[in-house]
């Protein structure tokens, strides 16, 4: 009776329409994986920046000495030359216009010398700025993937402790790739070959349901997974595809009963066979491939924002 009731529910429309969302959140969640690897490329970039930024600058600051110290030399050589023209005005009229034409080119170069340390002054002050802004960028975007990382570990902990009683029990709990991953086998969740969910499994759902009410700002998978022995069951399920299907949308029906959970963020799909984690060469293989697995993704949006600001 339960599986005719349940055959009833999920139409071709409604597989088709799993499927199609299915799709799209693969290829959104292929688009985060993306986005990580472009938010990682672009704090390599800024690193890379910011230490070429610092050379440059050790650089400015090393021509900058150097220009202060040939002008100090040159103050020194024209006090000497206009000691030397006063001395020298006494006695020769001639040394005295040769004293007047060094001074003079001794001022021209003190003040080329003076323009270039005005110059390399500004381009000292640019190159700063410039380094303050990547430092600054850098930074935050260092904090706002921390603030990212301490989130996902605190979800990750509470996911854990709600569950803390069916782990080792057909249940893990593991964090990779920036996400959660809930991994429920169907010996917890199932009877072979149906997608009603016992009295152990629910409570498990329930509890997972009750700490994605409080973390409401995340994206939620649901992938039904099978081994790869062909379903023989009858009515309108045809194959492990339809199966996988099944069971995952069992497991949103249990979350739907949890007012606090935010719908619009969920997404089931079957998968089949096609994705095992394991061999389906052995026993122990097969009831490991055979699961519910809850992929919980953060909100990145922060992120995006600053890496999409000039």
């Amino acid at each position: 009776m339960i599986a005719g009731v349940f055959t009833s529910c999920v139409s071709t429309k409604v597989y088709s329409e799993l499927a199609d969302k299915y799709s799209k959140l693969k290829t959104e969640n292929q688009s985060l994986f993306d986005e990580r690897d472009q938010i990682q490329k672009e704090l390599d970039q800024n690193s890379e920046a910011v230490r070429k930024l610092q050379s440059d600058f050790e650089t400015a600051s090393a021509a900058k000495n150097k220009l202060e110290s040939d002008v100090m030399a040159l103050q020194n050589n024209l006090k000497n030359l206009q000691t030397a023209y006063d001395a020298l005005e006494k006695n020769s009229s001639a040394a005295i216009a040769e004293n007047i034409q060094k001074n003079r080119e001794l001022l021209s170069q003190l003040e080329a010398q003076e323009n270039a340390l005005a110059e390399e002054r500004s381009r000292l002050e640019t190159l700063q700025n410039e380094l303050a802004q990547r430092s600054s960028r850098v930074d935050e975007l260092e904090r706002l993937i921390a603030q990212k990382e301490a989130a996902l570990q605190r979800l990750k902990d509470a996911v854990s402790k709600a569950l803390l009683g069916f782990e080792g029990n057909g249940l893990t709990v593991e964090q990779k790739n920036g996400k959660i991953y809930v991994s429920l086998e169907n010996r917890l969740l199932f009877e072979s070959g149906s997608w009603a969910i016992g009295s152990r499994g629910r409570q498990a759902v329930e509890a997972l349901g009750k700490v994605l009410a409080d973390n409401r700002d995340i994206s939620i998978l649901i992938e039904g997974h099978t081994d790869n022995v062909p379903y023989r069951g009858g009515g309108d399920i045809r194959d492990n595809w339809d199966l996988s299907t099944k069971r995952a949308t069992a497991v949103v029906a249990i979350l739907q009963e949890n007012k606090g959970v935010k719908l619009k963020n969920i997404t089931a799909a079957g998968r089949g066979e096609f994705a095992p984690i394991a061999s389906n060469e052995t026993a122990d293989g097969k009831q490991k491939n055979r699961r519910i697995e809850v992929i919980l993704t953060p909100n990145l949006d922060a992120i995006s924002t600053l890496l999409n600001e000039n």
